[in-house]
């Protein structure tokens, strides 16, 4: 199946095209996009893919479902497009860099600015029917970014893998502590980000880490 993914991706991924799981899938969005308003744009459902390839990722960040309102997702999990208000989600990852690093909250939420340095910003789900939250999980892309996660742990060294929330706890424990630093909070929504988000320093212990291993630090 030709898939337009970044070309180190696609050969990283390259027993994935032509299953089962993903041909269903496939059909299951090309349908949904035919028939329904879906986020984000056709173009990037890959964008994640697209702005960080596999062999300049540095630290992933595991989102779940994109955000599901008009002109929000951008293809980059907790990132929104240029001019959109922060979701609260998102003020509040802003609000813990400001914390942690002293940096002053940005006036953008496009956060390709961190996918550019080595951030793969991946959502466990990477389309969305509009206003229908949760609506496309369980049809495969669970699977396929399952896949996305082993082949970074097991095919890499010495990354940083940020998991907030049990969804992403989970996702992620089969991920080898003693190769790759796994960082887990609970989730920065406000639901739960004083039960412990706040406060985690993820940001300034990726660093420390990726400056440990000889990599260049993130401008969060």
């Amino acid at each position: 199946m030709n898939v337009k993914i970044e070309d180190s991706w696609r050969k990283a991924l390259a027993a994935e095209w032509d299953k089962d799981y993903f041909t269903r899938l496939v059909q299951f969005v090309k349908h949904e996009y035919a028939t329904a308003t879906v986020f984000p744009p056709g173009g990037e459902i890959f964008a994640a893919f697209d702005a960080t390839p596999f062999d300049r990722v540095k630290v992933v960040i595991l989102g779940q479902d994109p955000y599901h309102d008009v002109n929000q997702a951008n293809g980059l999990c907790f990132s929104v497009r240029d001019g959109v208000p922060f979701p609260p989600s998102l003020m509040n990852i802003f609000k813990e860099i400001h914390d942690d690093l002293g940096k002053p909250i940005p006036t953008s939420g496009d956060l390709s600015r961190w996918a550019r340095q080595g951030v793969l910003l991946l959502n466990s789900t990477l389309t969305v029917r509009a206003h229908s939250a949760g609506s496309h999980q369980n049809h495969g892309w669970e699977q396929f970014t399952d896949e996305v996660i082993l082949r970074l742990a097991t095919g890499r060294e010495h990354l940083v893998f940020i998991l907030w929330g049990s969804y992403a706890i989970k996702k992620g424990a089969f991920i080898n502590r003693m190769k790759h630093l796994v960082l887990t909070s609970p989730h920065p929504s406000p639901l739960s980000a004083y039960r412990g988000f706040f406060g985690n320093k993820h940001f300034s212990r990726a660093n420390a880490y990726l400056v440990q291993h000889g990599m260049e630090p993130i401008d969060w």
